[in-house]
């Protein structure tokens, strides 16, 4: 689906963010972010996910992937609308 993890395997070096790379890592947050499922952005093709577990569960997780894979394969992400830059994603 056009993604590469970019952090390390090793949950050491990791700590609690999980980033990937993709060719249209802006559009493909906004489009996330409008389902509700908020990360960031990070130049130039990162999308980047923080796991806080006081407060963000196995369930919320889930969620998140599954509308993560559903955006990436019916390329919701591809429309001008989330490709235009805004100064903080």
């Amino acid at each position: 689906m056009g993604l590469t993890l970019a952090t390390p395997r090793d949950p050491v070096s990791r700590g609690s963010h999980v980033s990937f790379a993709h060719d249209d890592a802006y559009p493909v947050m906004q489009a996330l972010i409008a389902r509700g499922v908020v990360g960031d952005f990070r130049a130039p093709d990162f999308l980047r996910f923080g796991f806080t577990p006081l407060y963000v569960g196995f369930e919320d997780v889930w969620r998140a992937v599954e509308i993560f894979r559903a955006a990436l394969v019916a390329k919701h992400w591809d429309s001008d609308g989330y490709r235009a830059r805004a100064a903080v994603t």
